[in-house]
């Protein structure tokens, strides 16, 4: 298993990566980078473990939303991440739900 050193919102990462896997660890960790750096451009969160919560929601929301997968390959991404983003209503109800989750420690566990 190979070691890659990537960086997501300015912090280094070493991350452990398949053989012939790096490509595709580069394109997730490309997303999850523009995801954040956007969250934590549109001013309403601060703490890097709120906005990495808030991102992997928004992902996983994207990544339901789409329909199943056929039984052939998927196609290379294109590397467009605006092409199924949440309303900013929804990430405001999340930021909410979020919150509360939160509550007053900041911790989820």
């Amino acid at each position: 298993m190979k070691q890659i050193e990537v960086s997501i919102m300015g912090q280094s990462y070493l991350l452990g990566c398949p053989d012939g896997g790096e490509e595709r660890l580069r394109e997730a960790v490309s997303q999850v980078d523009r995801e954040m750096c956007a969250i934590r451009d549109s001013g309403k969160l601060k703490a890097r473990e709120r906005i990495a919560v808030l991102a992997a929601l928004n992902l996983a929301y994207i990544l339901t939303d789409r329909p199943a997968p056929a039984a052939t390959p998927p196609a290379a991404p294109t590397g467009n991440a605006d092409e199924a983003q949440p309303s900013p209503e929804y990430l405001d109800q999340l930021i909410q739900r979020l919150d509360q989750a939160l509550d007053s420690d900041g911790h989820l566990i």
